[in-house]
């Protein structure tokens, strides 16, 4: 099953809906939807639009937490030489930074471009407190294509990652395909990127240090996860600064983000001009 988050003509709220090729089932509004994932993914739908009838827009929560893991594949750890960490990396997005497929991202004025970082991205379906890895595998919803863009300039001013990695639009999510068809990420998914039909990433989950049931039982440790909060799990190695000379997204460049089972987000570099805050409702 496909999930998008949907605007309608004339609603001011953002609804999750069922996604069949062109065709959106409509099923409640993100506040109820994420309530009881798992039970309003099964409902009937209130409504059927055509895709072209409405807006795209992240399925998320505004009140969700986006936690990203960095150096979480080995051989991107070994790239960039860094050493295998002992504990993930964990930082923040806010969810302002969100958008979906075919929004334009924008270089922020002073970088040289935009950095790539193909992604899975895992939804929370239930509360985790202190949970041991087990069960919280039990609490993974579906899984989307993410791309993590990165400011690298921003994100070097300091040792912390906040700055460069909340860019207006720099957080692109494809439809959450629910967990029963995608499996454990630990069995394989290819992930690749894509500049401008060229493939500069080429990895598979297999390579994670970290699995996500391990990432959110150790999240859960210090801080209650709530449904709907979104782990970004990591990317693999290829990623543009580490290369010489390094390698930017610049505005005019098309970014693909291709994970198996999960389709390709397509994303348009723009430059710092059509900079605009995000609105998410």
């Amino acid at each position: 099953m496909k999930l998008i988050g949907v605007r309608i003509p004339g609603e001011d709220s953002v609804f999750v809906a069922r996604l069949d090729d062109q065709d959106v089932h409509v099923l409640a509004t993100v506040e109820t939807f994420w309530s009881d994932p798992e039970g309003w993914s099964k409902k009937e739908a209130t409504q059927t639009l055509s895709l072209g009838e409405v807006i795209q827009v992240p399925p998320v929560l505004p009140s969700a937490r986006v936690i990203c893991v960095g150096l979480n594949y080995r051989a991107h750890a070994a790239e960039g030489s860094f050493e295998v960490p002992d504990y993930p990396t964990l930082f923040g997005r806010w969810t302002p930074s969100l958008s979906v497929g075919g929004t334009a991202a924008p270089v922020p004025p002073g970088e040289q471009g935009l950095d790539w970082e193909a992604e899975v991205a895992a939804y929370v379906t239930r509360s985790l407190c202190d949970v041991e890895p087990e069960e919280a595998s039990e609490a993974i919803f579906g899984y989307s294509t993410f791309n993590d863009l990165t400011a690298r300039k921003a994100q070097k001013l300091t040792a912390q990652w906040t700055l460069g990695k909340n860019g207006d639009c720099s957080g692109p999510l494809g439809p959450i395909v629910t967990h029963d068809e995608v499996g454990d990420l630990a069995d394989g998914l290819r992930v690749q990127t894509r500049l401008n039909g060229t493939t500069v990433q080429d990895g598979n989950t297999k390579d994670m240090i970290f699995q996500v049931a391990d990432i959110l039982s150790l999240i859960s440790r210090t801080f209650t996860l709530n449904p709907g909060d979104v782990i970004a799990s990591g990317t693999p190695e290829g990623v543009g600064y580490v290369r010489t000379p390094p390698w930017l997204l610049v505005p005019g460049d098309t970014v693909e983000v291709d994970i198996e089972r999960l389709g390709v987000l397509s994303t348009p570099i723009v430059g710092p001009e059509a900079r605009k805050a995000p609105s998410r409702r």
